[in-house]
């Protein structure tokens, strides 16, 4: 395991959205989604790639209050380019389970990660 500094964790920014859209990513190599992601005023919707197909339907995942990293460069997936990283796990099965908020909490959207 790599070792960081906090000041390296800082440089992260990881903020609190919500997704506003979710479509089907037929064109990926492994199942994905392409979710839009509206993070408030200051940040504004942002699109993302995520391997979640089989962990979440498309139902479940619309409204969802997820964690992105917002601040890495956009990067193309096939056709779709991702702008912000939707943050996850991986389960045995290699589907992914998104980083949430809890639904009955009251967060602000862009809100960063402390």
């Amino acid at each position: 395991m790599t070792q960081i500094t906090i000041e390296d964790f800082e440089k992260v920014d990881v903020r609190v959205g919500r997704i506003i859209e979710v479509q089907d990513f037929p064109e990926a190599h492994k199942p994905a989604y392409k979710l839009t992601i509206d993070f408030g005023d200051e940040i504004g919707v942002k699109r993302s790639s995520a391997q979640l197909v089989g962990a979440h339907t498309k139902e479940d995942l619309d409204g969802m209050l997820v964690c992105c990293v917002v601040n890495f460069p956009p990067r193309q997936v096939g056709p779709f380019l991702s702008e912000v990283l939707t943050l996850g796990f991986k389960n045995a099965e290699g589907t992914g389970w998104l980083v949430i908020t809890p639904a009955k909490q009251n967060v602000d959207l862009g809100s960063r990660l402390q």
